[in-house]
């Protein structure tokens, strides 16, 4: 399974003393991104220049710690085949000292001529 490492930027923490709860998405983003780029060779950028528009459809985030100022995490990114053909699933957690606080499904298509598909590069991962 893929996974980054990312300190808790202090600038996401709210009044309580922890992470709010809309910073969780743009964690996983960052390795879902570096996912495609480190394990695909896919840079998302360059897709785009050519026509190909990687788009997220769905997702659903669980919470289940508070990330606080100084934590250290992991998070994790598995792509999953999804049960329609053009869609894959990316299941990812955020875990500090092995102890789940998030974990999410981001279900992700790309627009190749106004059609979804998946990259040939993730749906090698399925065969």
């Amino acid at each position: 399974m893929f996974s980054k490492n990312y300190d808790v930027d202090p600038r996401h923490v709210d009044f309580q003393g922890v992470v709010d709860g809309l910073y969780y998405p743009f964690y996983l983003e960052w390795a879902r991104h570096a996912f495609m780029a480190e394990a695909l060779g896919l840079d998302i950028e360059e897709e785009f220049k050519q026509g190909r528009v990687h788009m997220l459809l769905e997702y659903s985030l669980k919470f289940k710690k508070s990330l606080k100022a100084g934590d250290s995490m992991v998070v994790t990114c598995k792509p999953v085949k999804s049960e329609k053909r053009n869609r894959v699933n990316f299941e990812q957690q955020i875990l500090v000292n092995n102890v789940v606080y998030a974990e999410a499904v981001f279900v992700a298509t790309c627009l190749v001529n106004g059609r979804p598909s998946v990259p040939e590069s993730l749906a090698q991962l399925f065969e």
